[in-house]
């Protein structure tokens, strides 16, 4: 009996030693972080009064091998309600008191789905339970899953923000990557990917409903005019899909980035349906005849401006080029579907040069992303 206790003894101490080596040597790996830049670049450069903490001088950030201490700062961001509020780095080593400041708002119920908010950390949290095993990253992976869950529409739709759904938060949005992104990850579950192993059969069904809902609502998003069908607006309308408008300077348009990103996506799902498929080809016939030839945008120096949200010493311009790749702008008129641009009045011109530069310099009004989706539609899904 005492011989069997000894080797017991043995064995439980020798697999502590093993464990603590593993996670130890576990620390090396380095999971993604790149779903989280655009929220910390608005957090970094972005003036916003709205923010709780702002970013310090010397801006301290873990490293991404340190999963686990960024692990803890998603735990420490995540609401009540189980979403994020957007626009801070999940990277940032914090102080005590901007860790309080977080907790004493907990309740709040700003959480989103913008700038790649919410789904992305629910990923990261599966990456990182899987690795480890702690039940605490487990349960807020589910709690975010939970979420993402609830706040969709029932068309399949995602609001931008939820569930606080005033104003133009309430639309579905394509604009950041928010609603491809919750699709991606809801697709990675489907697909069984392995940090999402831990899933069960109950939310095994509840994601692929979810997906499939969700896909029948970007399909039936597509915007269609006089001509037939084009691409996406940045948000439409929850309840009707009509295209419809986010900001000021972001009017119901053909979007051509946002598009970019569907159209991508789109091809990634396999055995698709017909109305999928045509989806696709009508997508690319819109890229095709939208491209702009021989201009290019140039950045040149100019005299130091502070806007209300950057600073800026940089101006944008168009010049020509005819040795330019071929360009998008990033809004079209959807009936006479000619680029156009918008000011923060809300008024549209249709050249780059009567924008003001404030918006010329804080905004992106030109694209190359629809030259990624030709190149991959000829190479790979043209094919098929």
């Amino acid at each position: 009996m005492k011989n069997r206790l000894s080797i017991f003894i043995i064995i439980f101490f020798l697999h502590t030693i093993f464990s603590s080596a593993q996670i130890e040597n576990d620390t090396k790996i380095s999971i993604d972080v790149s779903g989280f830049y655009d929220s910390a670049h608005h957090w970094y450069d972005i003036k916003d009064e709205a923010k709780l903490i702002n970013p310090l001088k010397e801006k301290p950030c873990y490293n991404k091998t340190d999963f686990i201490n960024i692990a803890e700062n998603i735990l420490l961001f995540q609401k009540s309600n189980g979403g994020w509020a957007k626009n801070y780095d999940m990277l940032a080593i914090l102080t005590d008191e901007q860790k309080e400041i977080i907790i004493k708002h907990k309740n709040d119920i700003n959480t989103s789905f913008d700038n790649r908010t919410t789904f992305t950390q629910v990923e990261y949290l599966a990456k990182v339970y899987s690795i480890t095993k702690n039940a605490k990253f487990k349960d807020a992976c589910l709690k975010g899953l939970d979420f993402i869950l609830t706040a969709q529409y029932p068309n399949g739709g995602w609001p931008q923000f939820y569930p606080d759904t005033t104003g133009y938060q309430k639309y579905i949005t394509f604009n950041d990557g928010a609603m491809v992104g919750i699709m991606e990850i809801l697709k990675n579950i489907i697909d069984r990917s392995d940090h999402f192993l831990f899933l069960n059969e109950d939310y095994l069904g509840k994601v692929n409903s979810a997906f499939n809902r969700g896909l029948n609502c970007i399909v039936d998003c597509q915007i269609k005019n006089d001509n037939g069908f084009t691409v996406w607006c940045q948000q439409h309308d929850n309840i009707t899909l009509e295209p419809r408008g986010a900001r000021t300077f972001e009017p119901p348009a053909i979007c051509n980035e946002e598009s970019s990103e569907i159209v991508l996506f789109l091809m990634s799902i396999k055995n698709p349906e017909e109305r999928i498929i045509n989806s696709i080809r009508c997508a690319i016939e819109w890229f095709e005849k939208s491209k702009l030839h021989g201009i290019k945008t140039k950045i040149i120096d100019a005299p130091v401006e502070d806007y209300k949200y950057h600073t800026t010493a940089k101006d944008v311009i168009i010049v020509e080029d005819e040795s330019a790749p071929p360009i998008w702008t990033r809004f079209n008129d959807i009936e006479t579907m000619n680029p156009i641009f918008c000011n923060r009045d809300g008024k549209i011109v249709y050249s780059l040069k009567e924008v003001e530069r404030e918006r010329r310099t804080g905004y992106a009004w030109y694209t190359y992303e629809p030259q990624k989706v030709l190149d991959f539609y000829y190479e790979n899904y043209d094919r098929e």
